[in-house]
């Protein structure tokens, strides 16, 4: 079923969507100043990890949606999705670097070399920094598509990460289930797209042992 919505329809979706991705953060602010939280610190660093996750998931979505669906306007909901990942990963750090260290960068950077499970958190987060910067057309053009497009791969190293760093949070409480979910979303996300480029190399292959 083909699905074509109008540049207005098209801006509709997109400020629906904007608005309901701050629903996770004005629950995370309600709870808290509310005080119906036991411990309000480390909800909203678990829950804003937690968002990073899925927004991650939902970018990497939006392509293999966009082709199995054939409606190619999805792809134009997938830079609000990376920013979004970004948003909450800024503010999981932040909560990071202001519940646990109180803005200590020094002391920050040591836990950061002491415990590996942050080590692989902080470094999905410093990749996520220029897919940041430069998602504007602006610097898509500065870049030039095919560097840029290779530059935006990165996001298939940061959610294998993003999963790496939940995985051994929750090992201390034995509770993988969460993290299994994760990486199998992620799993088939990224397969899909390694699937669908096999094809593609198989004729070039040929073509180039006919001409030898």
């Amino acid at each position: 079923m083909q699905l074509d919505p109008t540049p207005r329809q098209l801006t509709l979706i997109k400020a629906t969507l904007f608005a309901l991705a701050l629903l996770p953060l004005a629950r995370m602010t309600w709870l808290t100043v509310s005080g119906q939280l036991v411990e309000p610190l480390e909800f909203i660093t678990r829950g804003s990890g937690d968002w990073v996750l899925y927004f991650l998931c939902i970018t990497l979505a939006l392509t293999p949606l966009r082709r199995l669906s054939g409606w190619n306007w999805l792809i134009k909901l997938r830079r609000m999705a990376g920013l979004y990942a970004f948003f909450y990963a800024c503010l999981h750090f932040l909560a990071f670097l202001w519940f646990d260290h109180f803005f200590d960068l020094a002391e920050m950077l040591r836990d950061v070399l002491k415990r590996p499970f942050i080590a692989v958190g902080f470094s999905a987060f410093l990749l996520l920094i220029p897919l940041a910067v430069t998602s504007t057309n602006g610097m898509q053009r500065r870049l030039g598509g095919k560097r840029w497009q290779r530059l935006h791969r990165l996001i298939y190293l940061i959610a294998p990460l993003g999963i790496l760093h939940f995985w051994w949070m929750k090992a201390g409480k034995n509770d993988f289930a969460e993290p299994i979910v994760f990486g199998l979303v992620v799993a088939l996300l990224l397969g899909l797209r390694l699937a669908w480029r096999r094809p593609k190399a198989k004729p070039a292959r040929v073509s180039a042992a006919k001409q030898a």
